[in-house]
């Protein structure tokens, strides 16, 4: 629609003007029912994807499968500080609540914590830092290891926040992979800024 500037208003004003004049057709809001993707097998699409990022997902048939799975991961045998958030069979060498300054932890070796629920769509895991006194654990191991029920798995994102709760104060995150970066010379590096290999164990019972 052309306009002719008045000489007693500013351009701006004149452009606000006839913007403003404009009548647009009201459009129904989208129908939000079943939005957002969903896999024939979500636990394959998680494995595919967090491979495909750098990690490793791990089903085990059970808790007793897990305390034998677990310590055979490769780096298990020579990390001496390690600490153990689930039951697995593994013990804390390293006490995150007798910690005073999560400095500290710049030698923790391995982390082995719980997850809440995944994420298919890009094999995302939240985690929070309910009971743990220094959430810093999640990111400055060496080695992290996240364990989670296997039923806990959701097809996509949209889904994934409609489970979150801000009811209380607290820390929470979706974690996809170990710590990575292509910002130099769009070279791949794995484990720049965090741990160096993440591993999901996936309880089916």
């Amino acid at each position: 629609m052309p306009f002719t500037l008045d000489k007693h208003v500013t351009s701006k004003q004149e452009i606000v003007r006839s913007i403003s004049g404009q009548l647009l057709q009201a459009v129904s809001l989208p129908e939000l029912d079943n939005f957002g993707i969903v896999y024939d097998d979500p636990l394959v699409q998680f494995e595919q994807t967090l491979a495909a990022v750098g990690g490793s997902a791990i089903r085990v048939a059970d808790r007793e499968s897990l305390r034998r799975e677990l310590p055979q991961l490769e780096f298990m045998s020579t990390c001496n500080r390690i600490h153990c958030r689930v039951d697995c069979g593994i013990s804390s060498t390293v006490d995150l609540d007798a910690v005073a300054d999560p400095h500290e932890l710049d030698d923790l070796d391995v982390a082995i914590m719980p997850g809440e629920f995944a994420v298919a769509e890009n094999a995302a895991v939240w985690v929070t830092d309910k009971g743990i006194h220094h959430r810093v654990a999640y990111f400055i191991a060496e080695h992290l290891v996240l364990v989670l029920d296997a039923a806990q798995m959701v097809h996509n994102m949209h889904q994934a926040y409609q489970r979150l709760q801000f009811g209380d104060p607290g820390y929470g995150v979706f974690i996809s992979g170990p710590s990575k970066t292509a910002d130099i010379e769009q070279s791949l590096v794995i484990g720049a800024q965090g741990p160096r290999s993440l591993h999901v164990f996936l309880l089916e019972h």
